[in-house]
Formats: structure tokens, sequence, C-alpha cells
């Protein structure tokens, strides 16, 4: 004999209750390492290190298009 096993979702119902657990959101890859960094956004342009790390990561992480087009690092247009 087979049993077919529904699943249902649990959904939280208490989203909307003020005492309910808040979202956390956490900041992106990029935005960590100028975290770690100490760098404003002034100083972007000008650190050796997050150039390097542009370098390294602008295929799999977020970085400004402004940014990689100041690093002189090809922009892709977006569509849409």
């Amino acid at each position: 004999m087979l049993r077919c096993v529904v699943r249902q979702h649990q959904v939280n119902r208490n989203f909307t209750k003020p005492d309910s657990t808040p979202i956390v959101i956490s900041a992106n890859s990029f935005e960590q390492m100028v975290k770690t960094l100490n760098i404003s956004p002034e100083e972007y342009r000008s650190s050796p290190e997050l150039k390097e790390w542009v370098r390294q990561n602008k295929d799999q992480r977020y970085v400004p298009p402004e940014l990689l087009e100041a690093f002189g690092f090809q922009v892709d247009a977006e569509d849409g």
C-alpha cells in the first residue's frame, strides 16, 4: 500500500505583532569588506586592498558598478 505524505509549510502568524522576533538583514560581502578595512566611501578608489578584493570577487559578489568602472573593470549592462 502506497501512502502519500503532504507537508504543510510552517507559517509565522506573528510577523505583524510588535513583540515578534525582528528580521535581521546582514551586510553584503562588499559592505563587510569596507567595514573590515575601515574605509569611507571617499576612500574606496584609493584603497589598494579594496581594489584587490574587487578584482578577486567582482564575478561572484556585489560590487557597486561605479566602483568597478573607477577601478577599470568591465561593467555589464543590465537588461530591462
